[in-house]
């Protein structure tokens, strides 16, 4: 009998399209995308899809929480006590009444160090400095300060937290500065020597070389809750150190969020920097007295409580200003020996 002839061709048609089509796509991409790889940071947004490289990311940045506690000494304006004259006696027989209260922070920390139990997380020092001792002085009648003393706080203590951390989630300060708003925060868990916290992989970059419109991605915990936002560079290098301006829209808690820029398409992400702050205004507002457990008042009733000062801020969205990776690195430098004696190489960093 005689055997029914296959018709290949089809099949044949079908395969050399699919060919075709890889084949072409890396010219049509360079066609579309002329500069993608010029050496420089991109400005357009990514030609294909992050999210794997993106979800890796998030996963070595962290939630801070950092909270001072103070004790507070009241003093009698009447008196009109100096500081001098405060430290030459007892400041607890001087005061009129002495309490205790605290004051808390939230920003953003990266790990970008983790070795045999030792973890460290870059952040913003605003994040986690709490001053020593705060100092406030009475006004004349004209509204001018004075050197007379009304009330003094004294840190008694500080905790920094990094959300779902072994031991407590407690953290300590390995290097800071106050000026350039940086800090280093860490710790050395002697019993999770062999646990691998995650760590930040991707490559420093130069914040010197981005332009006027350069595409970024930045990450952050504001409200405590994590998220990725993008935005374009403004200002590039406008102090001569790599610092910029982003649009991005943020709330409190992205201080310390990395800001990542791509150079040559995905996935080349580099770090050029951290968010710093957004502009905000601050007024004076008149506060009643917090109850215990931040009970609420009763609208319906009359305040006839004490009534207190506070300050309300208010922020000035879409303006941003990031800390150069130039400067994160310089820092880092200038602080090498202190971290190599507390078992911290920051080598990535440290390296021109």
């Amino acid at each position: 009998m005689k055997k029914k002839k296959t018709n290949n061709v089809p099949l044949f048609l079908f395969l050399l399209l699919i060919i075709l089509l890889y084949s072409c796509a890396p010219v049509t991409y360079e066609k579309i995308y002329p500069t993608l790889k010029d050496g420089k940071y991109d400005s357009e947004f990514p030609y294909k899809g992050s999210s794997n490289e993106l979800e890796q990311i998030s996963k070595s940045v962290n939630r801070i929480n950092s909270t001072g506690f103070y004790r507070t000494y009241l003093f009698n304006t009447a008196d009109s006590l100096t500081m001098s004259d405060i430290r030459s006696g007892s400041i607890d027989d001087m005061a009129i009444h002495i309490g205790f209260t605290d004051k808390s922070s939230s920003g953003t920390g990266t790990i970008i160090y983790s070795n045999e139990g030792k973890v460290a997380l870059l952040t913003c020092a605003h994040v986690i400095n709490y001053p020593d001792t705060v100092i406030s002085y009475t006004a004349d009648e004209n509204g001018y300060l004075t050197n007379f003393v009304e009330v003094v706080l004294v840190k008694v203590r500080q905790r920094i937290y990094a959300a779902g951390f072994p031991e407590g989630s407690e953290l300590e300060i390995l290097a800071m500065d106050k000026n350039l708003d940086v800090a280093l925060i860490g710790r050395n868990y002697t019993t999770f020597a062999r646990y691998k916290f995650p760590v930040f992989s991707f490559p420093p970059g130069k914040a010197k070389e981005l332009e006027w419109g350069t595409f970024v991605y930045i990450f952050g915990y504001p409200m405590n809750y994590q998220m990725i936002t993008k935005a374009l560079v403004s200002s590039p290098d406008r102090d001569g150190n790599g610092s910029f301006l982003v649009d991005a829209v943020v709330n409190r808690g992205y201080s310390g969020g990395i800001v990542l820029a791509i150079k040559d398409g995905i996935p080349n992400f580099e770090l050029v920097g951290i968010v710093q702050w957004v502009p905000e205004e601050r007024k004076d507002v008149l506060i009643p007295l917090r109850r215990k457990n931040n009970e609420p008042y009763s609208r319906l009733v009359p305040y006839k409580g004490n009534i207190y000062v506070d300050k309300f801020s208010e922020i000035k969205y879409g303006i941003t200003r990031v800390i150069s990776i130039e400067s994160i690195k310089d820092f880092l430098k200038r602080n090498k020996d202190i971290l190599y004696e507390k078992g911290y190489a920051l080598e990535n960093y440290i390296k021109d």
